[in-house]
């Protein structure tokens, strides 16, 4: 099999495409021939070596990666409920950018009907991730007005999507004239091009008594504003930190790290009862274990998607060995949508172990 691996932090020049034995499942565990991986924005972050979890879960060498989308290759003991050959969907805790990759069963789910190989490689933790943030830590009612960041992003479509689907009325920011309709054909109600105009005061002028919710994963560039513009018990979901990272290069200013992390608000929590405000932050990768969530999750985002009320990712493909290449594109900032990384599909023959 081959795969991406890091031995250590730096920029793109560290991913290095090997090729390893096999993997086999054990007791509870599917090996998926994988035939795409999704890009995010979080394997940069690993790349460079500042990925929390990653350092808790692996170490080095890592393979990044958190979404996969193949077909079943073997089943592990105890596994009965899914066929070799089989189309499938996965959430990864790393590893996905292989042609091969091992998952535990509960972190995978059958390929909706609606969705390509490459779509479903797009789909799992960024709607995964903007589904707990709208659904496990705030109670949406319709109508609540909702400020997404990043808006015709990876997450930040999920997140106007699903937004949508709840009866708010959703107020998405983009960087970038080229993105303002791709968030528009999301579903988004008004969309902010802070490239074009102040993006406080068009906030502003959108919501002029504060947003109920906004969700943001820019870091120090917008949380102070982002809290500042909820209004009375609004909700400030985080969930990433990008502009504290490097768009060109590959490797971080670890200066600007120093100084953006001092330039970091903090929330006193009788400062946050006094606002009537709350500030909530996750990190999927740690929620991997939490197999409930996970099925209901997806239970209802797949069945969105065949319903037709989520629209199928778009998606830009780049082939594994340049995976490189897509990392320097989602760094940029320019994208919109998805990044996958595709593989052939596997020649070995599908198989069960038990």
């Amino acid at each position: 099999m081959r795969k991406i691996v890091i031995h250590e932090p730096g920029s793109h020049d560290k991913l290095r495409l090997e090729e390893h034995p096999d993997p086999s499942p054990g007791r509870g565990e599917v090996l998926v021939d994988v035939q795409a991986a999704g890009v995010n924005y979080a394997d940069c972050v690993v790349r460079m070596g500042l990925y929390e979890s990653a350092k808790k879960y692996v170490g080095w060498p890592i393979t990044p990666g958190f979404e996969i989308a193949g077909t079943v290759a073997a089943l592990g003991e105890g596994v009965t409920d899914l066929a070799p050959g089989a189309p499938v969907f996965a959430v990864t805790r790393f590893g996905g950018y292989a042609s091969r990759v091992v998952v535990p069963r509960h972190q995978v789910f059958p390929l909706p009907a609606r969705l390509t190989l490459e779509q479903a490689a797009g789909f799992p933790a960024v709607f995964m991730t903007a589904y707990y943030a709208l659904y496990e830590l705030l109670r949406l009612r319709p109508g609540m007005v909702v400020l997404v960041h990043s808006a015709a992003g990876g997450v930040g479509s999920a997140l106007v999507q699903l937004g949508k689907i709840a009866g708010c009325r959703v107020v998405g920011v983009v960087g970038a004239a080229h993105k303002v309709e791709a968030a528009q054909r999301l579903g988004a109600d008004a969309v902010i091009d802070k490239s074009s105009e102040p993006l406080w005061t068009a906030a502003e002028r959108h919501a002029p008594e504060g947003f109920d919710v906004v969700l943001d994963a820019n870091g120090v560039e917008t949380l102070r504003q982002s809290y500042r513009h909820l209004g009375p018990a609004g909700k400030l979901v985080v969930y990433g930190f990008h502009t504290m990272l490097p768009r060109q290069g590959g490797r971080p200013s670890y200066p600007k790290l120093a100084l953006d992390f001092l330039r970091m608000p903090r929330f006193n929590p009788l400062e946050l009862c006094d606002d009537n405000k709350s500030v909530l932050a996750f990190n999927l990768s740690y929620l991997f274990h939490k197999a409930e969530i996970l099925r209901e999750a997806m239970e209802r985002l797949v069945g969105w998607v065949e319903e037709g009320r989520i629209a199928a990712p778009r998606v830009t493909a780049f082939p594994l060995e340049r995976a490189a290449d897509a990392h320097r594109a989602i760094e940029s900032g320019n994208t919109v949508g998805k990044l996958v990384l595709t593989m052939p599909p596997a020649a070995v023959g599908s198989r069960r172990e038990d």
